[in-house]
């Protein structure tokens, strides 16, 4: 459906004006007074939860999920060791594209053992509990004032990061865990196995955006690039304005 490739191309245009307004204002010192919370946060989620949504929905037209999980998680590999090196910030551990590598093997895993999350009401179940998870890299669940502590033992090693438990001193410039982000993912999954066996909105059809779908369709390799185009445009502009 060329709708996902629409909406994925208008993210990943959203991520590489959001990262350019980051650059220019954490890492050059531009002074950007609108990039700041709560617009700073509220921006990044639309980018990342639709991203995960809509690698979610992707699982229904998938032939081998564990070949995109090692592709994403490769990838993710690769990030890592290249802003390590490089070091214009902080090194990028368990970021959004390991998040996606890491919940499609999950689903994958879920699978082949019978468990085919799909369905509206599961897809409810999975959002809810995915907002109820929200603090859990702060050390607690829930909502509102139903709120629980989880267990300090949890954050006490460096080896939970990867889960949504960081350790003491874990940092990392991009930072989407398991949870609890693989579950806006597999939300993502229950909605597109629902779309696909009950039929897709009528609007779907109309999407139809040439431009956009050539950037969804080419989303990683955006990624992966985008980040070298940014640094080399602020480069630019410190050499003209200072």
């Amino acid at each position: 459906m060329a709708i996902f490739d629409v909406a994925r191309g208008f993210s990943v245009i959203s991520m590489v004006l959001f990262h350019f307004c980051y650059d220019l204002r954490f890492i050059y010192g531009f002074n950007l007074a609108f990039f700041k919370p709560p617009f700073q946060d509220i921006w990044r989620a639309s980018i990342s939860w639709t991203f995960l949504f809509i690698a979610g929905c992707m699982c229904s037209f998938s032939r081998n999920g564990l070949k995109r999980a090692l592709r994403y998680l490769t990838a993710a590999a690769a990030v890592y060791v290249v802003t390590t090196i490089v070091a214009v910030d902080v090194p990028i551990s368990f970021g959004i594209i390991f998040c996606m590598g890491a919940s499609t093997l999950i689903e994958s895993i879920l699978a082949r053992f019978g468990i085919e999350l799909k369905g509206l009401p599961t897809a409810a179940i999975l959002f809810l509990t995915f907002l109820a998870c929200q603090g859990v890299t702060r050390g607690h669940i829930g909502l509102g004032p139903l709120m629980l502590h989880l267990p300090r033992a949890l954050y006490a090693t460096p080896y939970l990061s990867f889960l949504g438990f960081p350790g003491g001193g874990f940092a990392s410039g991009d930072y989407y865990p398991i949870l609890p982000y693989t579950l806006m993912f597999l939300t993502g999954t229950s909605v597109g196995r629902y779309w696909k066996e009950s039929g897709y909105p009528s609007f779907f059809s109309d999407a139809d955006c040439k431009p956009l779908a050539f950037v969804g369709r080419h989303a990683l390799p955006v990624y992966l690039i985008h980040q070298p185009v940014l640094i080399g445009i602020c480069e630019l502009l410190v050499l003209i304005t200072r």
